[in-house]
């Protein structure tokens, strides 16, 4: 692995889309930028999937990130926002793979693990550590930023233990490990 890189974190969503990107020079990280992608003004699923994958290739082909890291979609009660959030994480995967980046994915309790050493922790807890750790003095005003970035910062803590997430480096390898995902 090279000695610097730049990560694009996503927090996939259906109302806000989260993305945090950040600088690893071999010796320290520091953010290059973090924002959200706000999804509720456009109607229908399909428009809200295309706006992803714009902005997430808009980001792509802005930073140029040696890799993308993602949340992974958690199993909640209701099939259809689960349905609606695995859609999102795929076409935002989608346009990294459309640039050939390498794709990480990681479970939200590991996210929140590796940036505050509790799976459990809240929002606020994650959005307070990544501004002690990268030095954020502004808070952004939606912690879904915070949780884009703090993907990003989860796959830098990682990257000697990358057998722990999910890894695709094109779509022939995505394909192989989700044939049920392809219909």
């Amino acid at each position: 692995m090279a000695d610097k890189r730049i990560i694009l974190g996503i927090d996939p969503g259906t109302n806000i889309m989260g993305y945090g990107l950040i600088n690893d020079d071999g010796k320290q990280i520091r953010m290059i930028t973090m924002g959200v992608l706000k999804l509720a003004k456009y109607e229908g699923h399909a428009l809200k999937l295309r706006k992803i994958f714009e902005r997430t290739l808009g980001l792509v082909e802005e930073y140029k990130p040696d890799e993308m890291s993602i949340e992974a979609p958690f199993f909640g009660k209701n099939v259809q926002s689960m349905l609606k959030l695995g859609r999102a994480q795929g076409v935002a995967m989608a346009a990294a793979l459309y640039r050939d980046i390498p794709i990480f994915e990681y479970e939200p309790r590991k996210i929140k693990r590796s940036i505050t050493g509790n799976g459990n922790a809240s929002k606020e807890q994650v959005a307070a550590m990544l501004a002690n750790l990268l030095q954020i003095s502004e808070p952004p005003e939606y912690l879904d930023a915070t949780d884009g970035l703090a993907v990003a910062v989860c796959h830098y803590f990682n990257r000697s233990k990358t057998t722990s997430a999910k890894s695709y480096s094109g779509w022939k390898s995505f394909v192989k490990d989700n044939p049920g995902r392809l219909k």
